[in-house]
């Protein structure tokens, strides 16, 4: 078939010169980046350490939050914490009897204030304050012929310690101070029982 003569010009005419056709104008480069990298990297690390005290606050509070769960206070005073280990209660309205202490309380001391029990994986202490008007050397008698001859002890100027084992395990430490001012001018007898509960 013969070439289309609808783009050719007619047989005969005068050709025109090829003229190419003109390529578009380079794209401009694109404009600068605004801001440096080096304020990018400084938002970035100030970033993660606002989300790091985010996250070391959330862990904070819940602690507090575990602590507050676990302290209840009573309408007489008695404060108790409990933990995953055991318990810890104080209350200075507490009475503790001979049977608490594993040894007998001095004739005619008063409780005094700052007595608790504690039981903490598996092992109890109980603490008793008592105060009385006779003389340390009169309470010091008194202790060592109640808990033997195979108890230790340390006397000074500013009080006196015994400590004696009992043979189930306890553990009985008591500590006599002499009269002063802060024990009203009484002396003070506290007394410390350990045991294996």
């Amino acid at each position: 078939m013969p070439d289309s003569t609808i783009n050719q010009p007619p047989l005969g005419a005068p050709q025109q010169p090829y003229t190419p056709v003109s390529a578009p104008p380079p794209a401009a480069a694109p404009p600068p980046k605004s801001g440096s990298s080096a304020l990018k990297i400084i938002l970035i690390i100030l970033g993660v350490f606002v989300l790091l005290g985010l996250l070391v606050a959330a862990v904070i509070g819940y602690g507090v939050y575990r602590v507050a769960k676990s302290v209840h206070t009573g309408p007489n005073g008695q404060v108790s914490i409990n933990t995953p280990g055991g318990t810890f209660s104080a209350n200075t309205s507490d009475t503790f009897t001979e049977n608490d202490l594993g040894i007998a309380i001095y004739p005619g001391a008063t409780q005094g204030k700052g007595g608790m029990r504690m039981n903490i994986a598996g092992k109890s202490m109980v603490t008793a304050i008592f105060l009385t008007s006779d003389s340390q050397d009169q309470v010091i008698a008194f202790y060592k012929d109640k808990i033997g001859p195979n108890a230790e002890s340390i006397s000074t100027a500013g009080g006196a310690q015994l400590v004696t084992s009992a043979s189930n395990g306890d553990a009985i430490t008591i500590t006599i101070t002499p009269n002063s001012d802060s024990n009203e001018g009484k002396t003070q007898i506290t007394i410390i029982r350990a045991s294996k509960s």
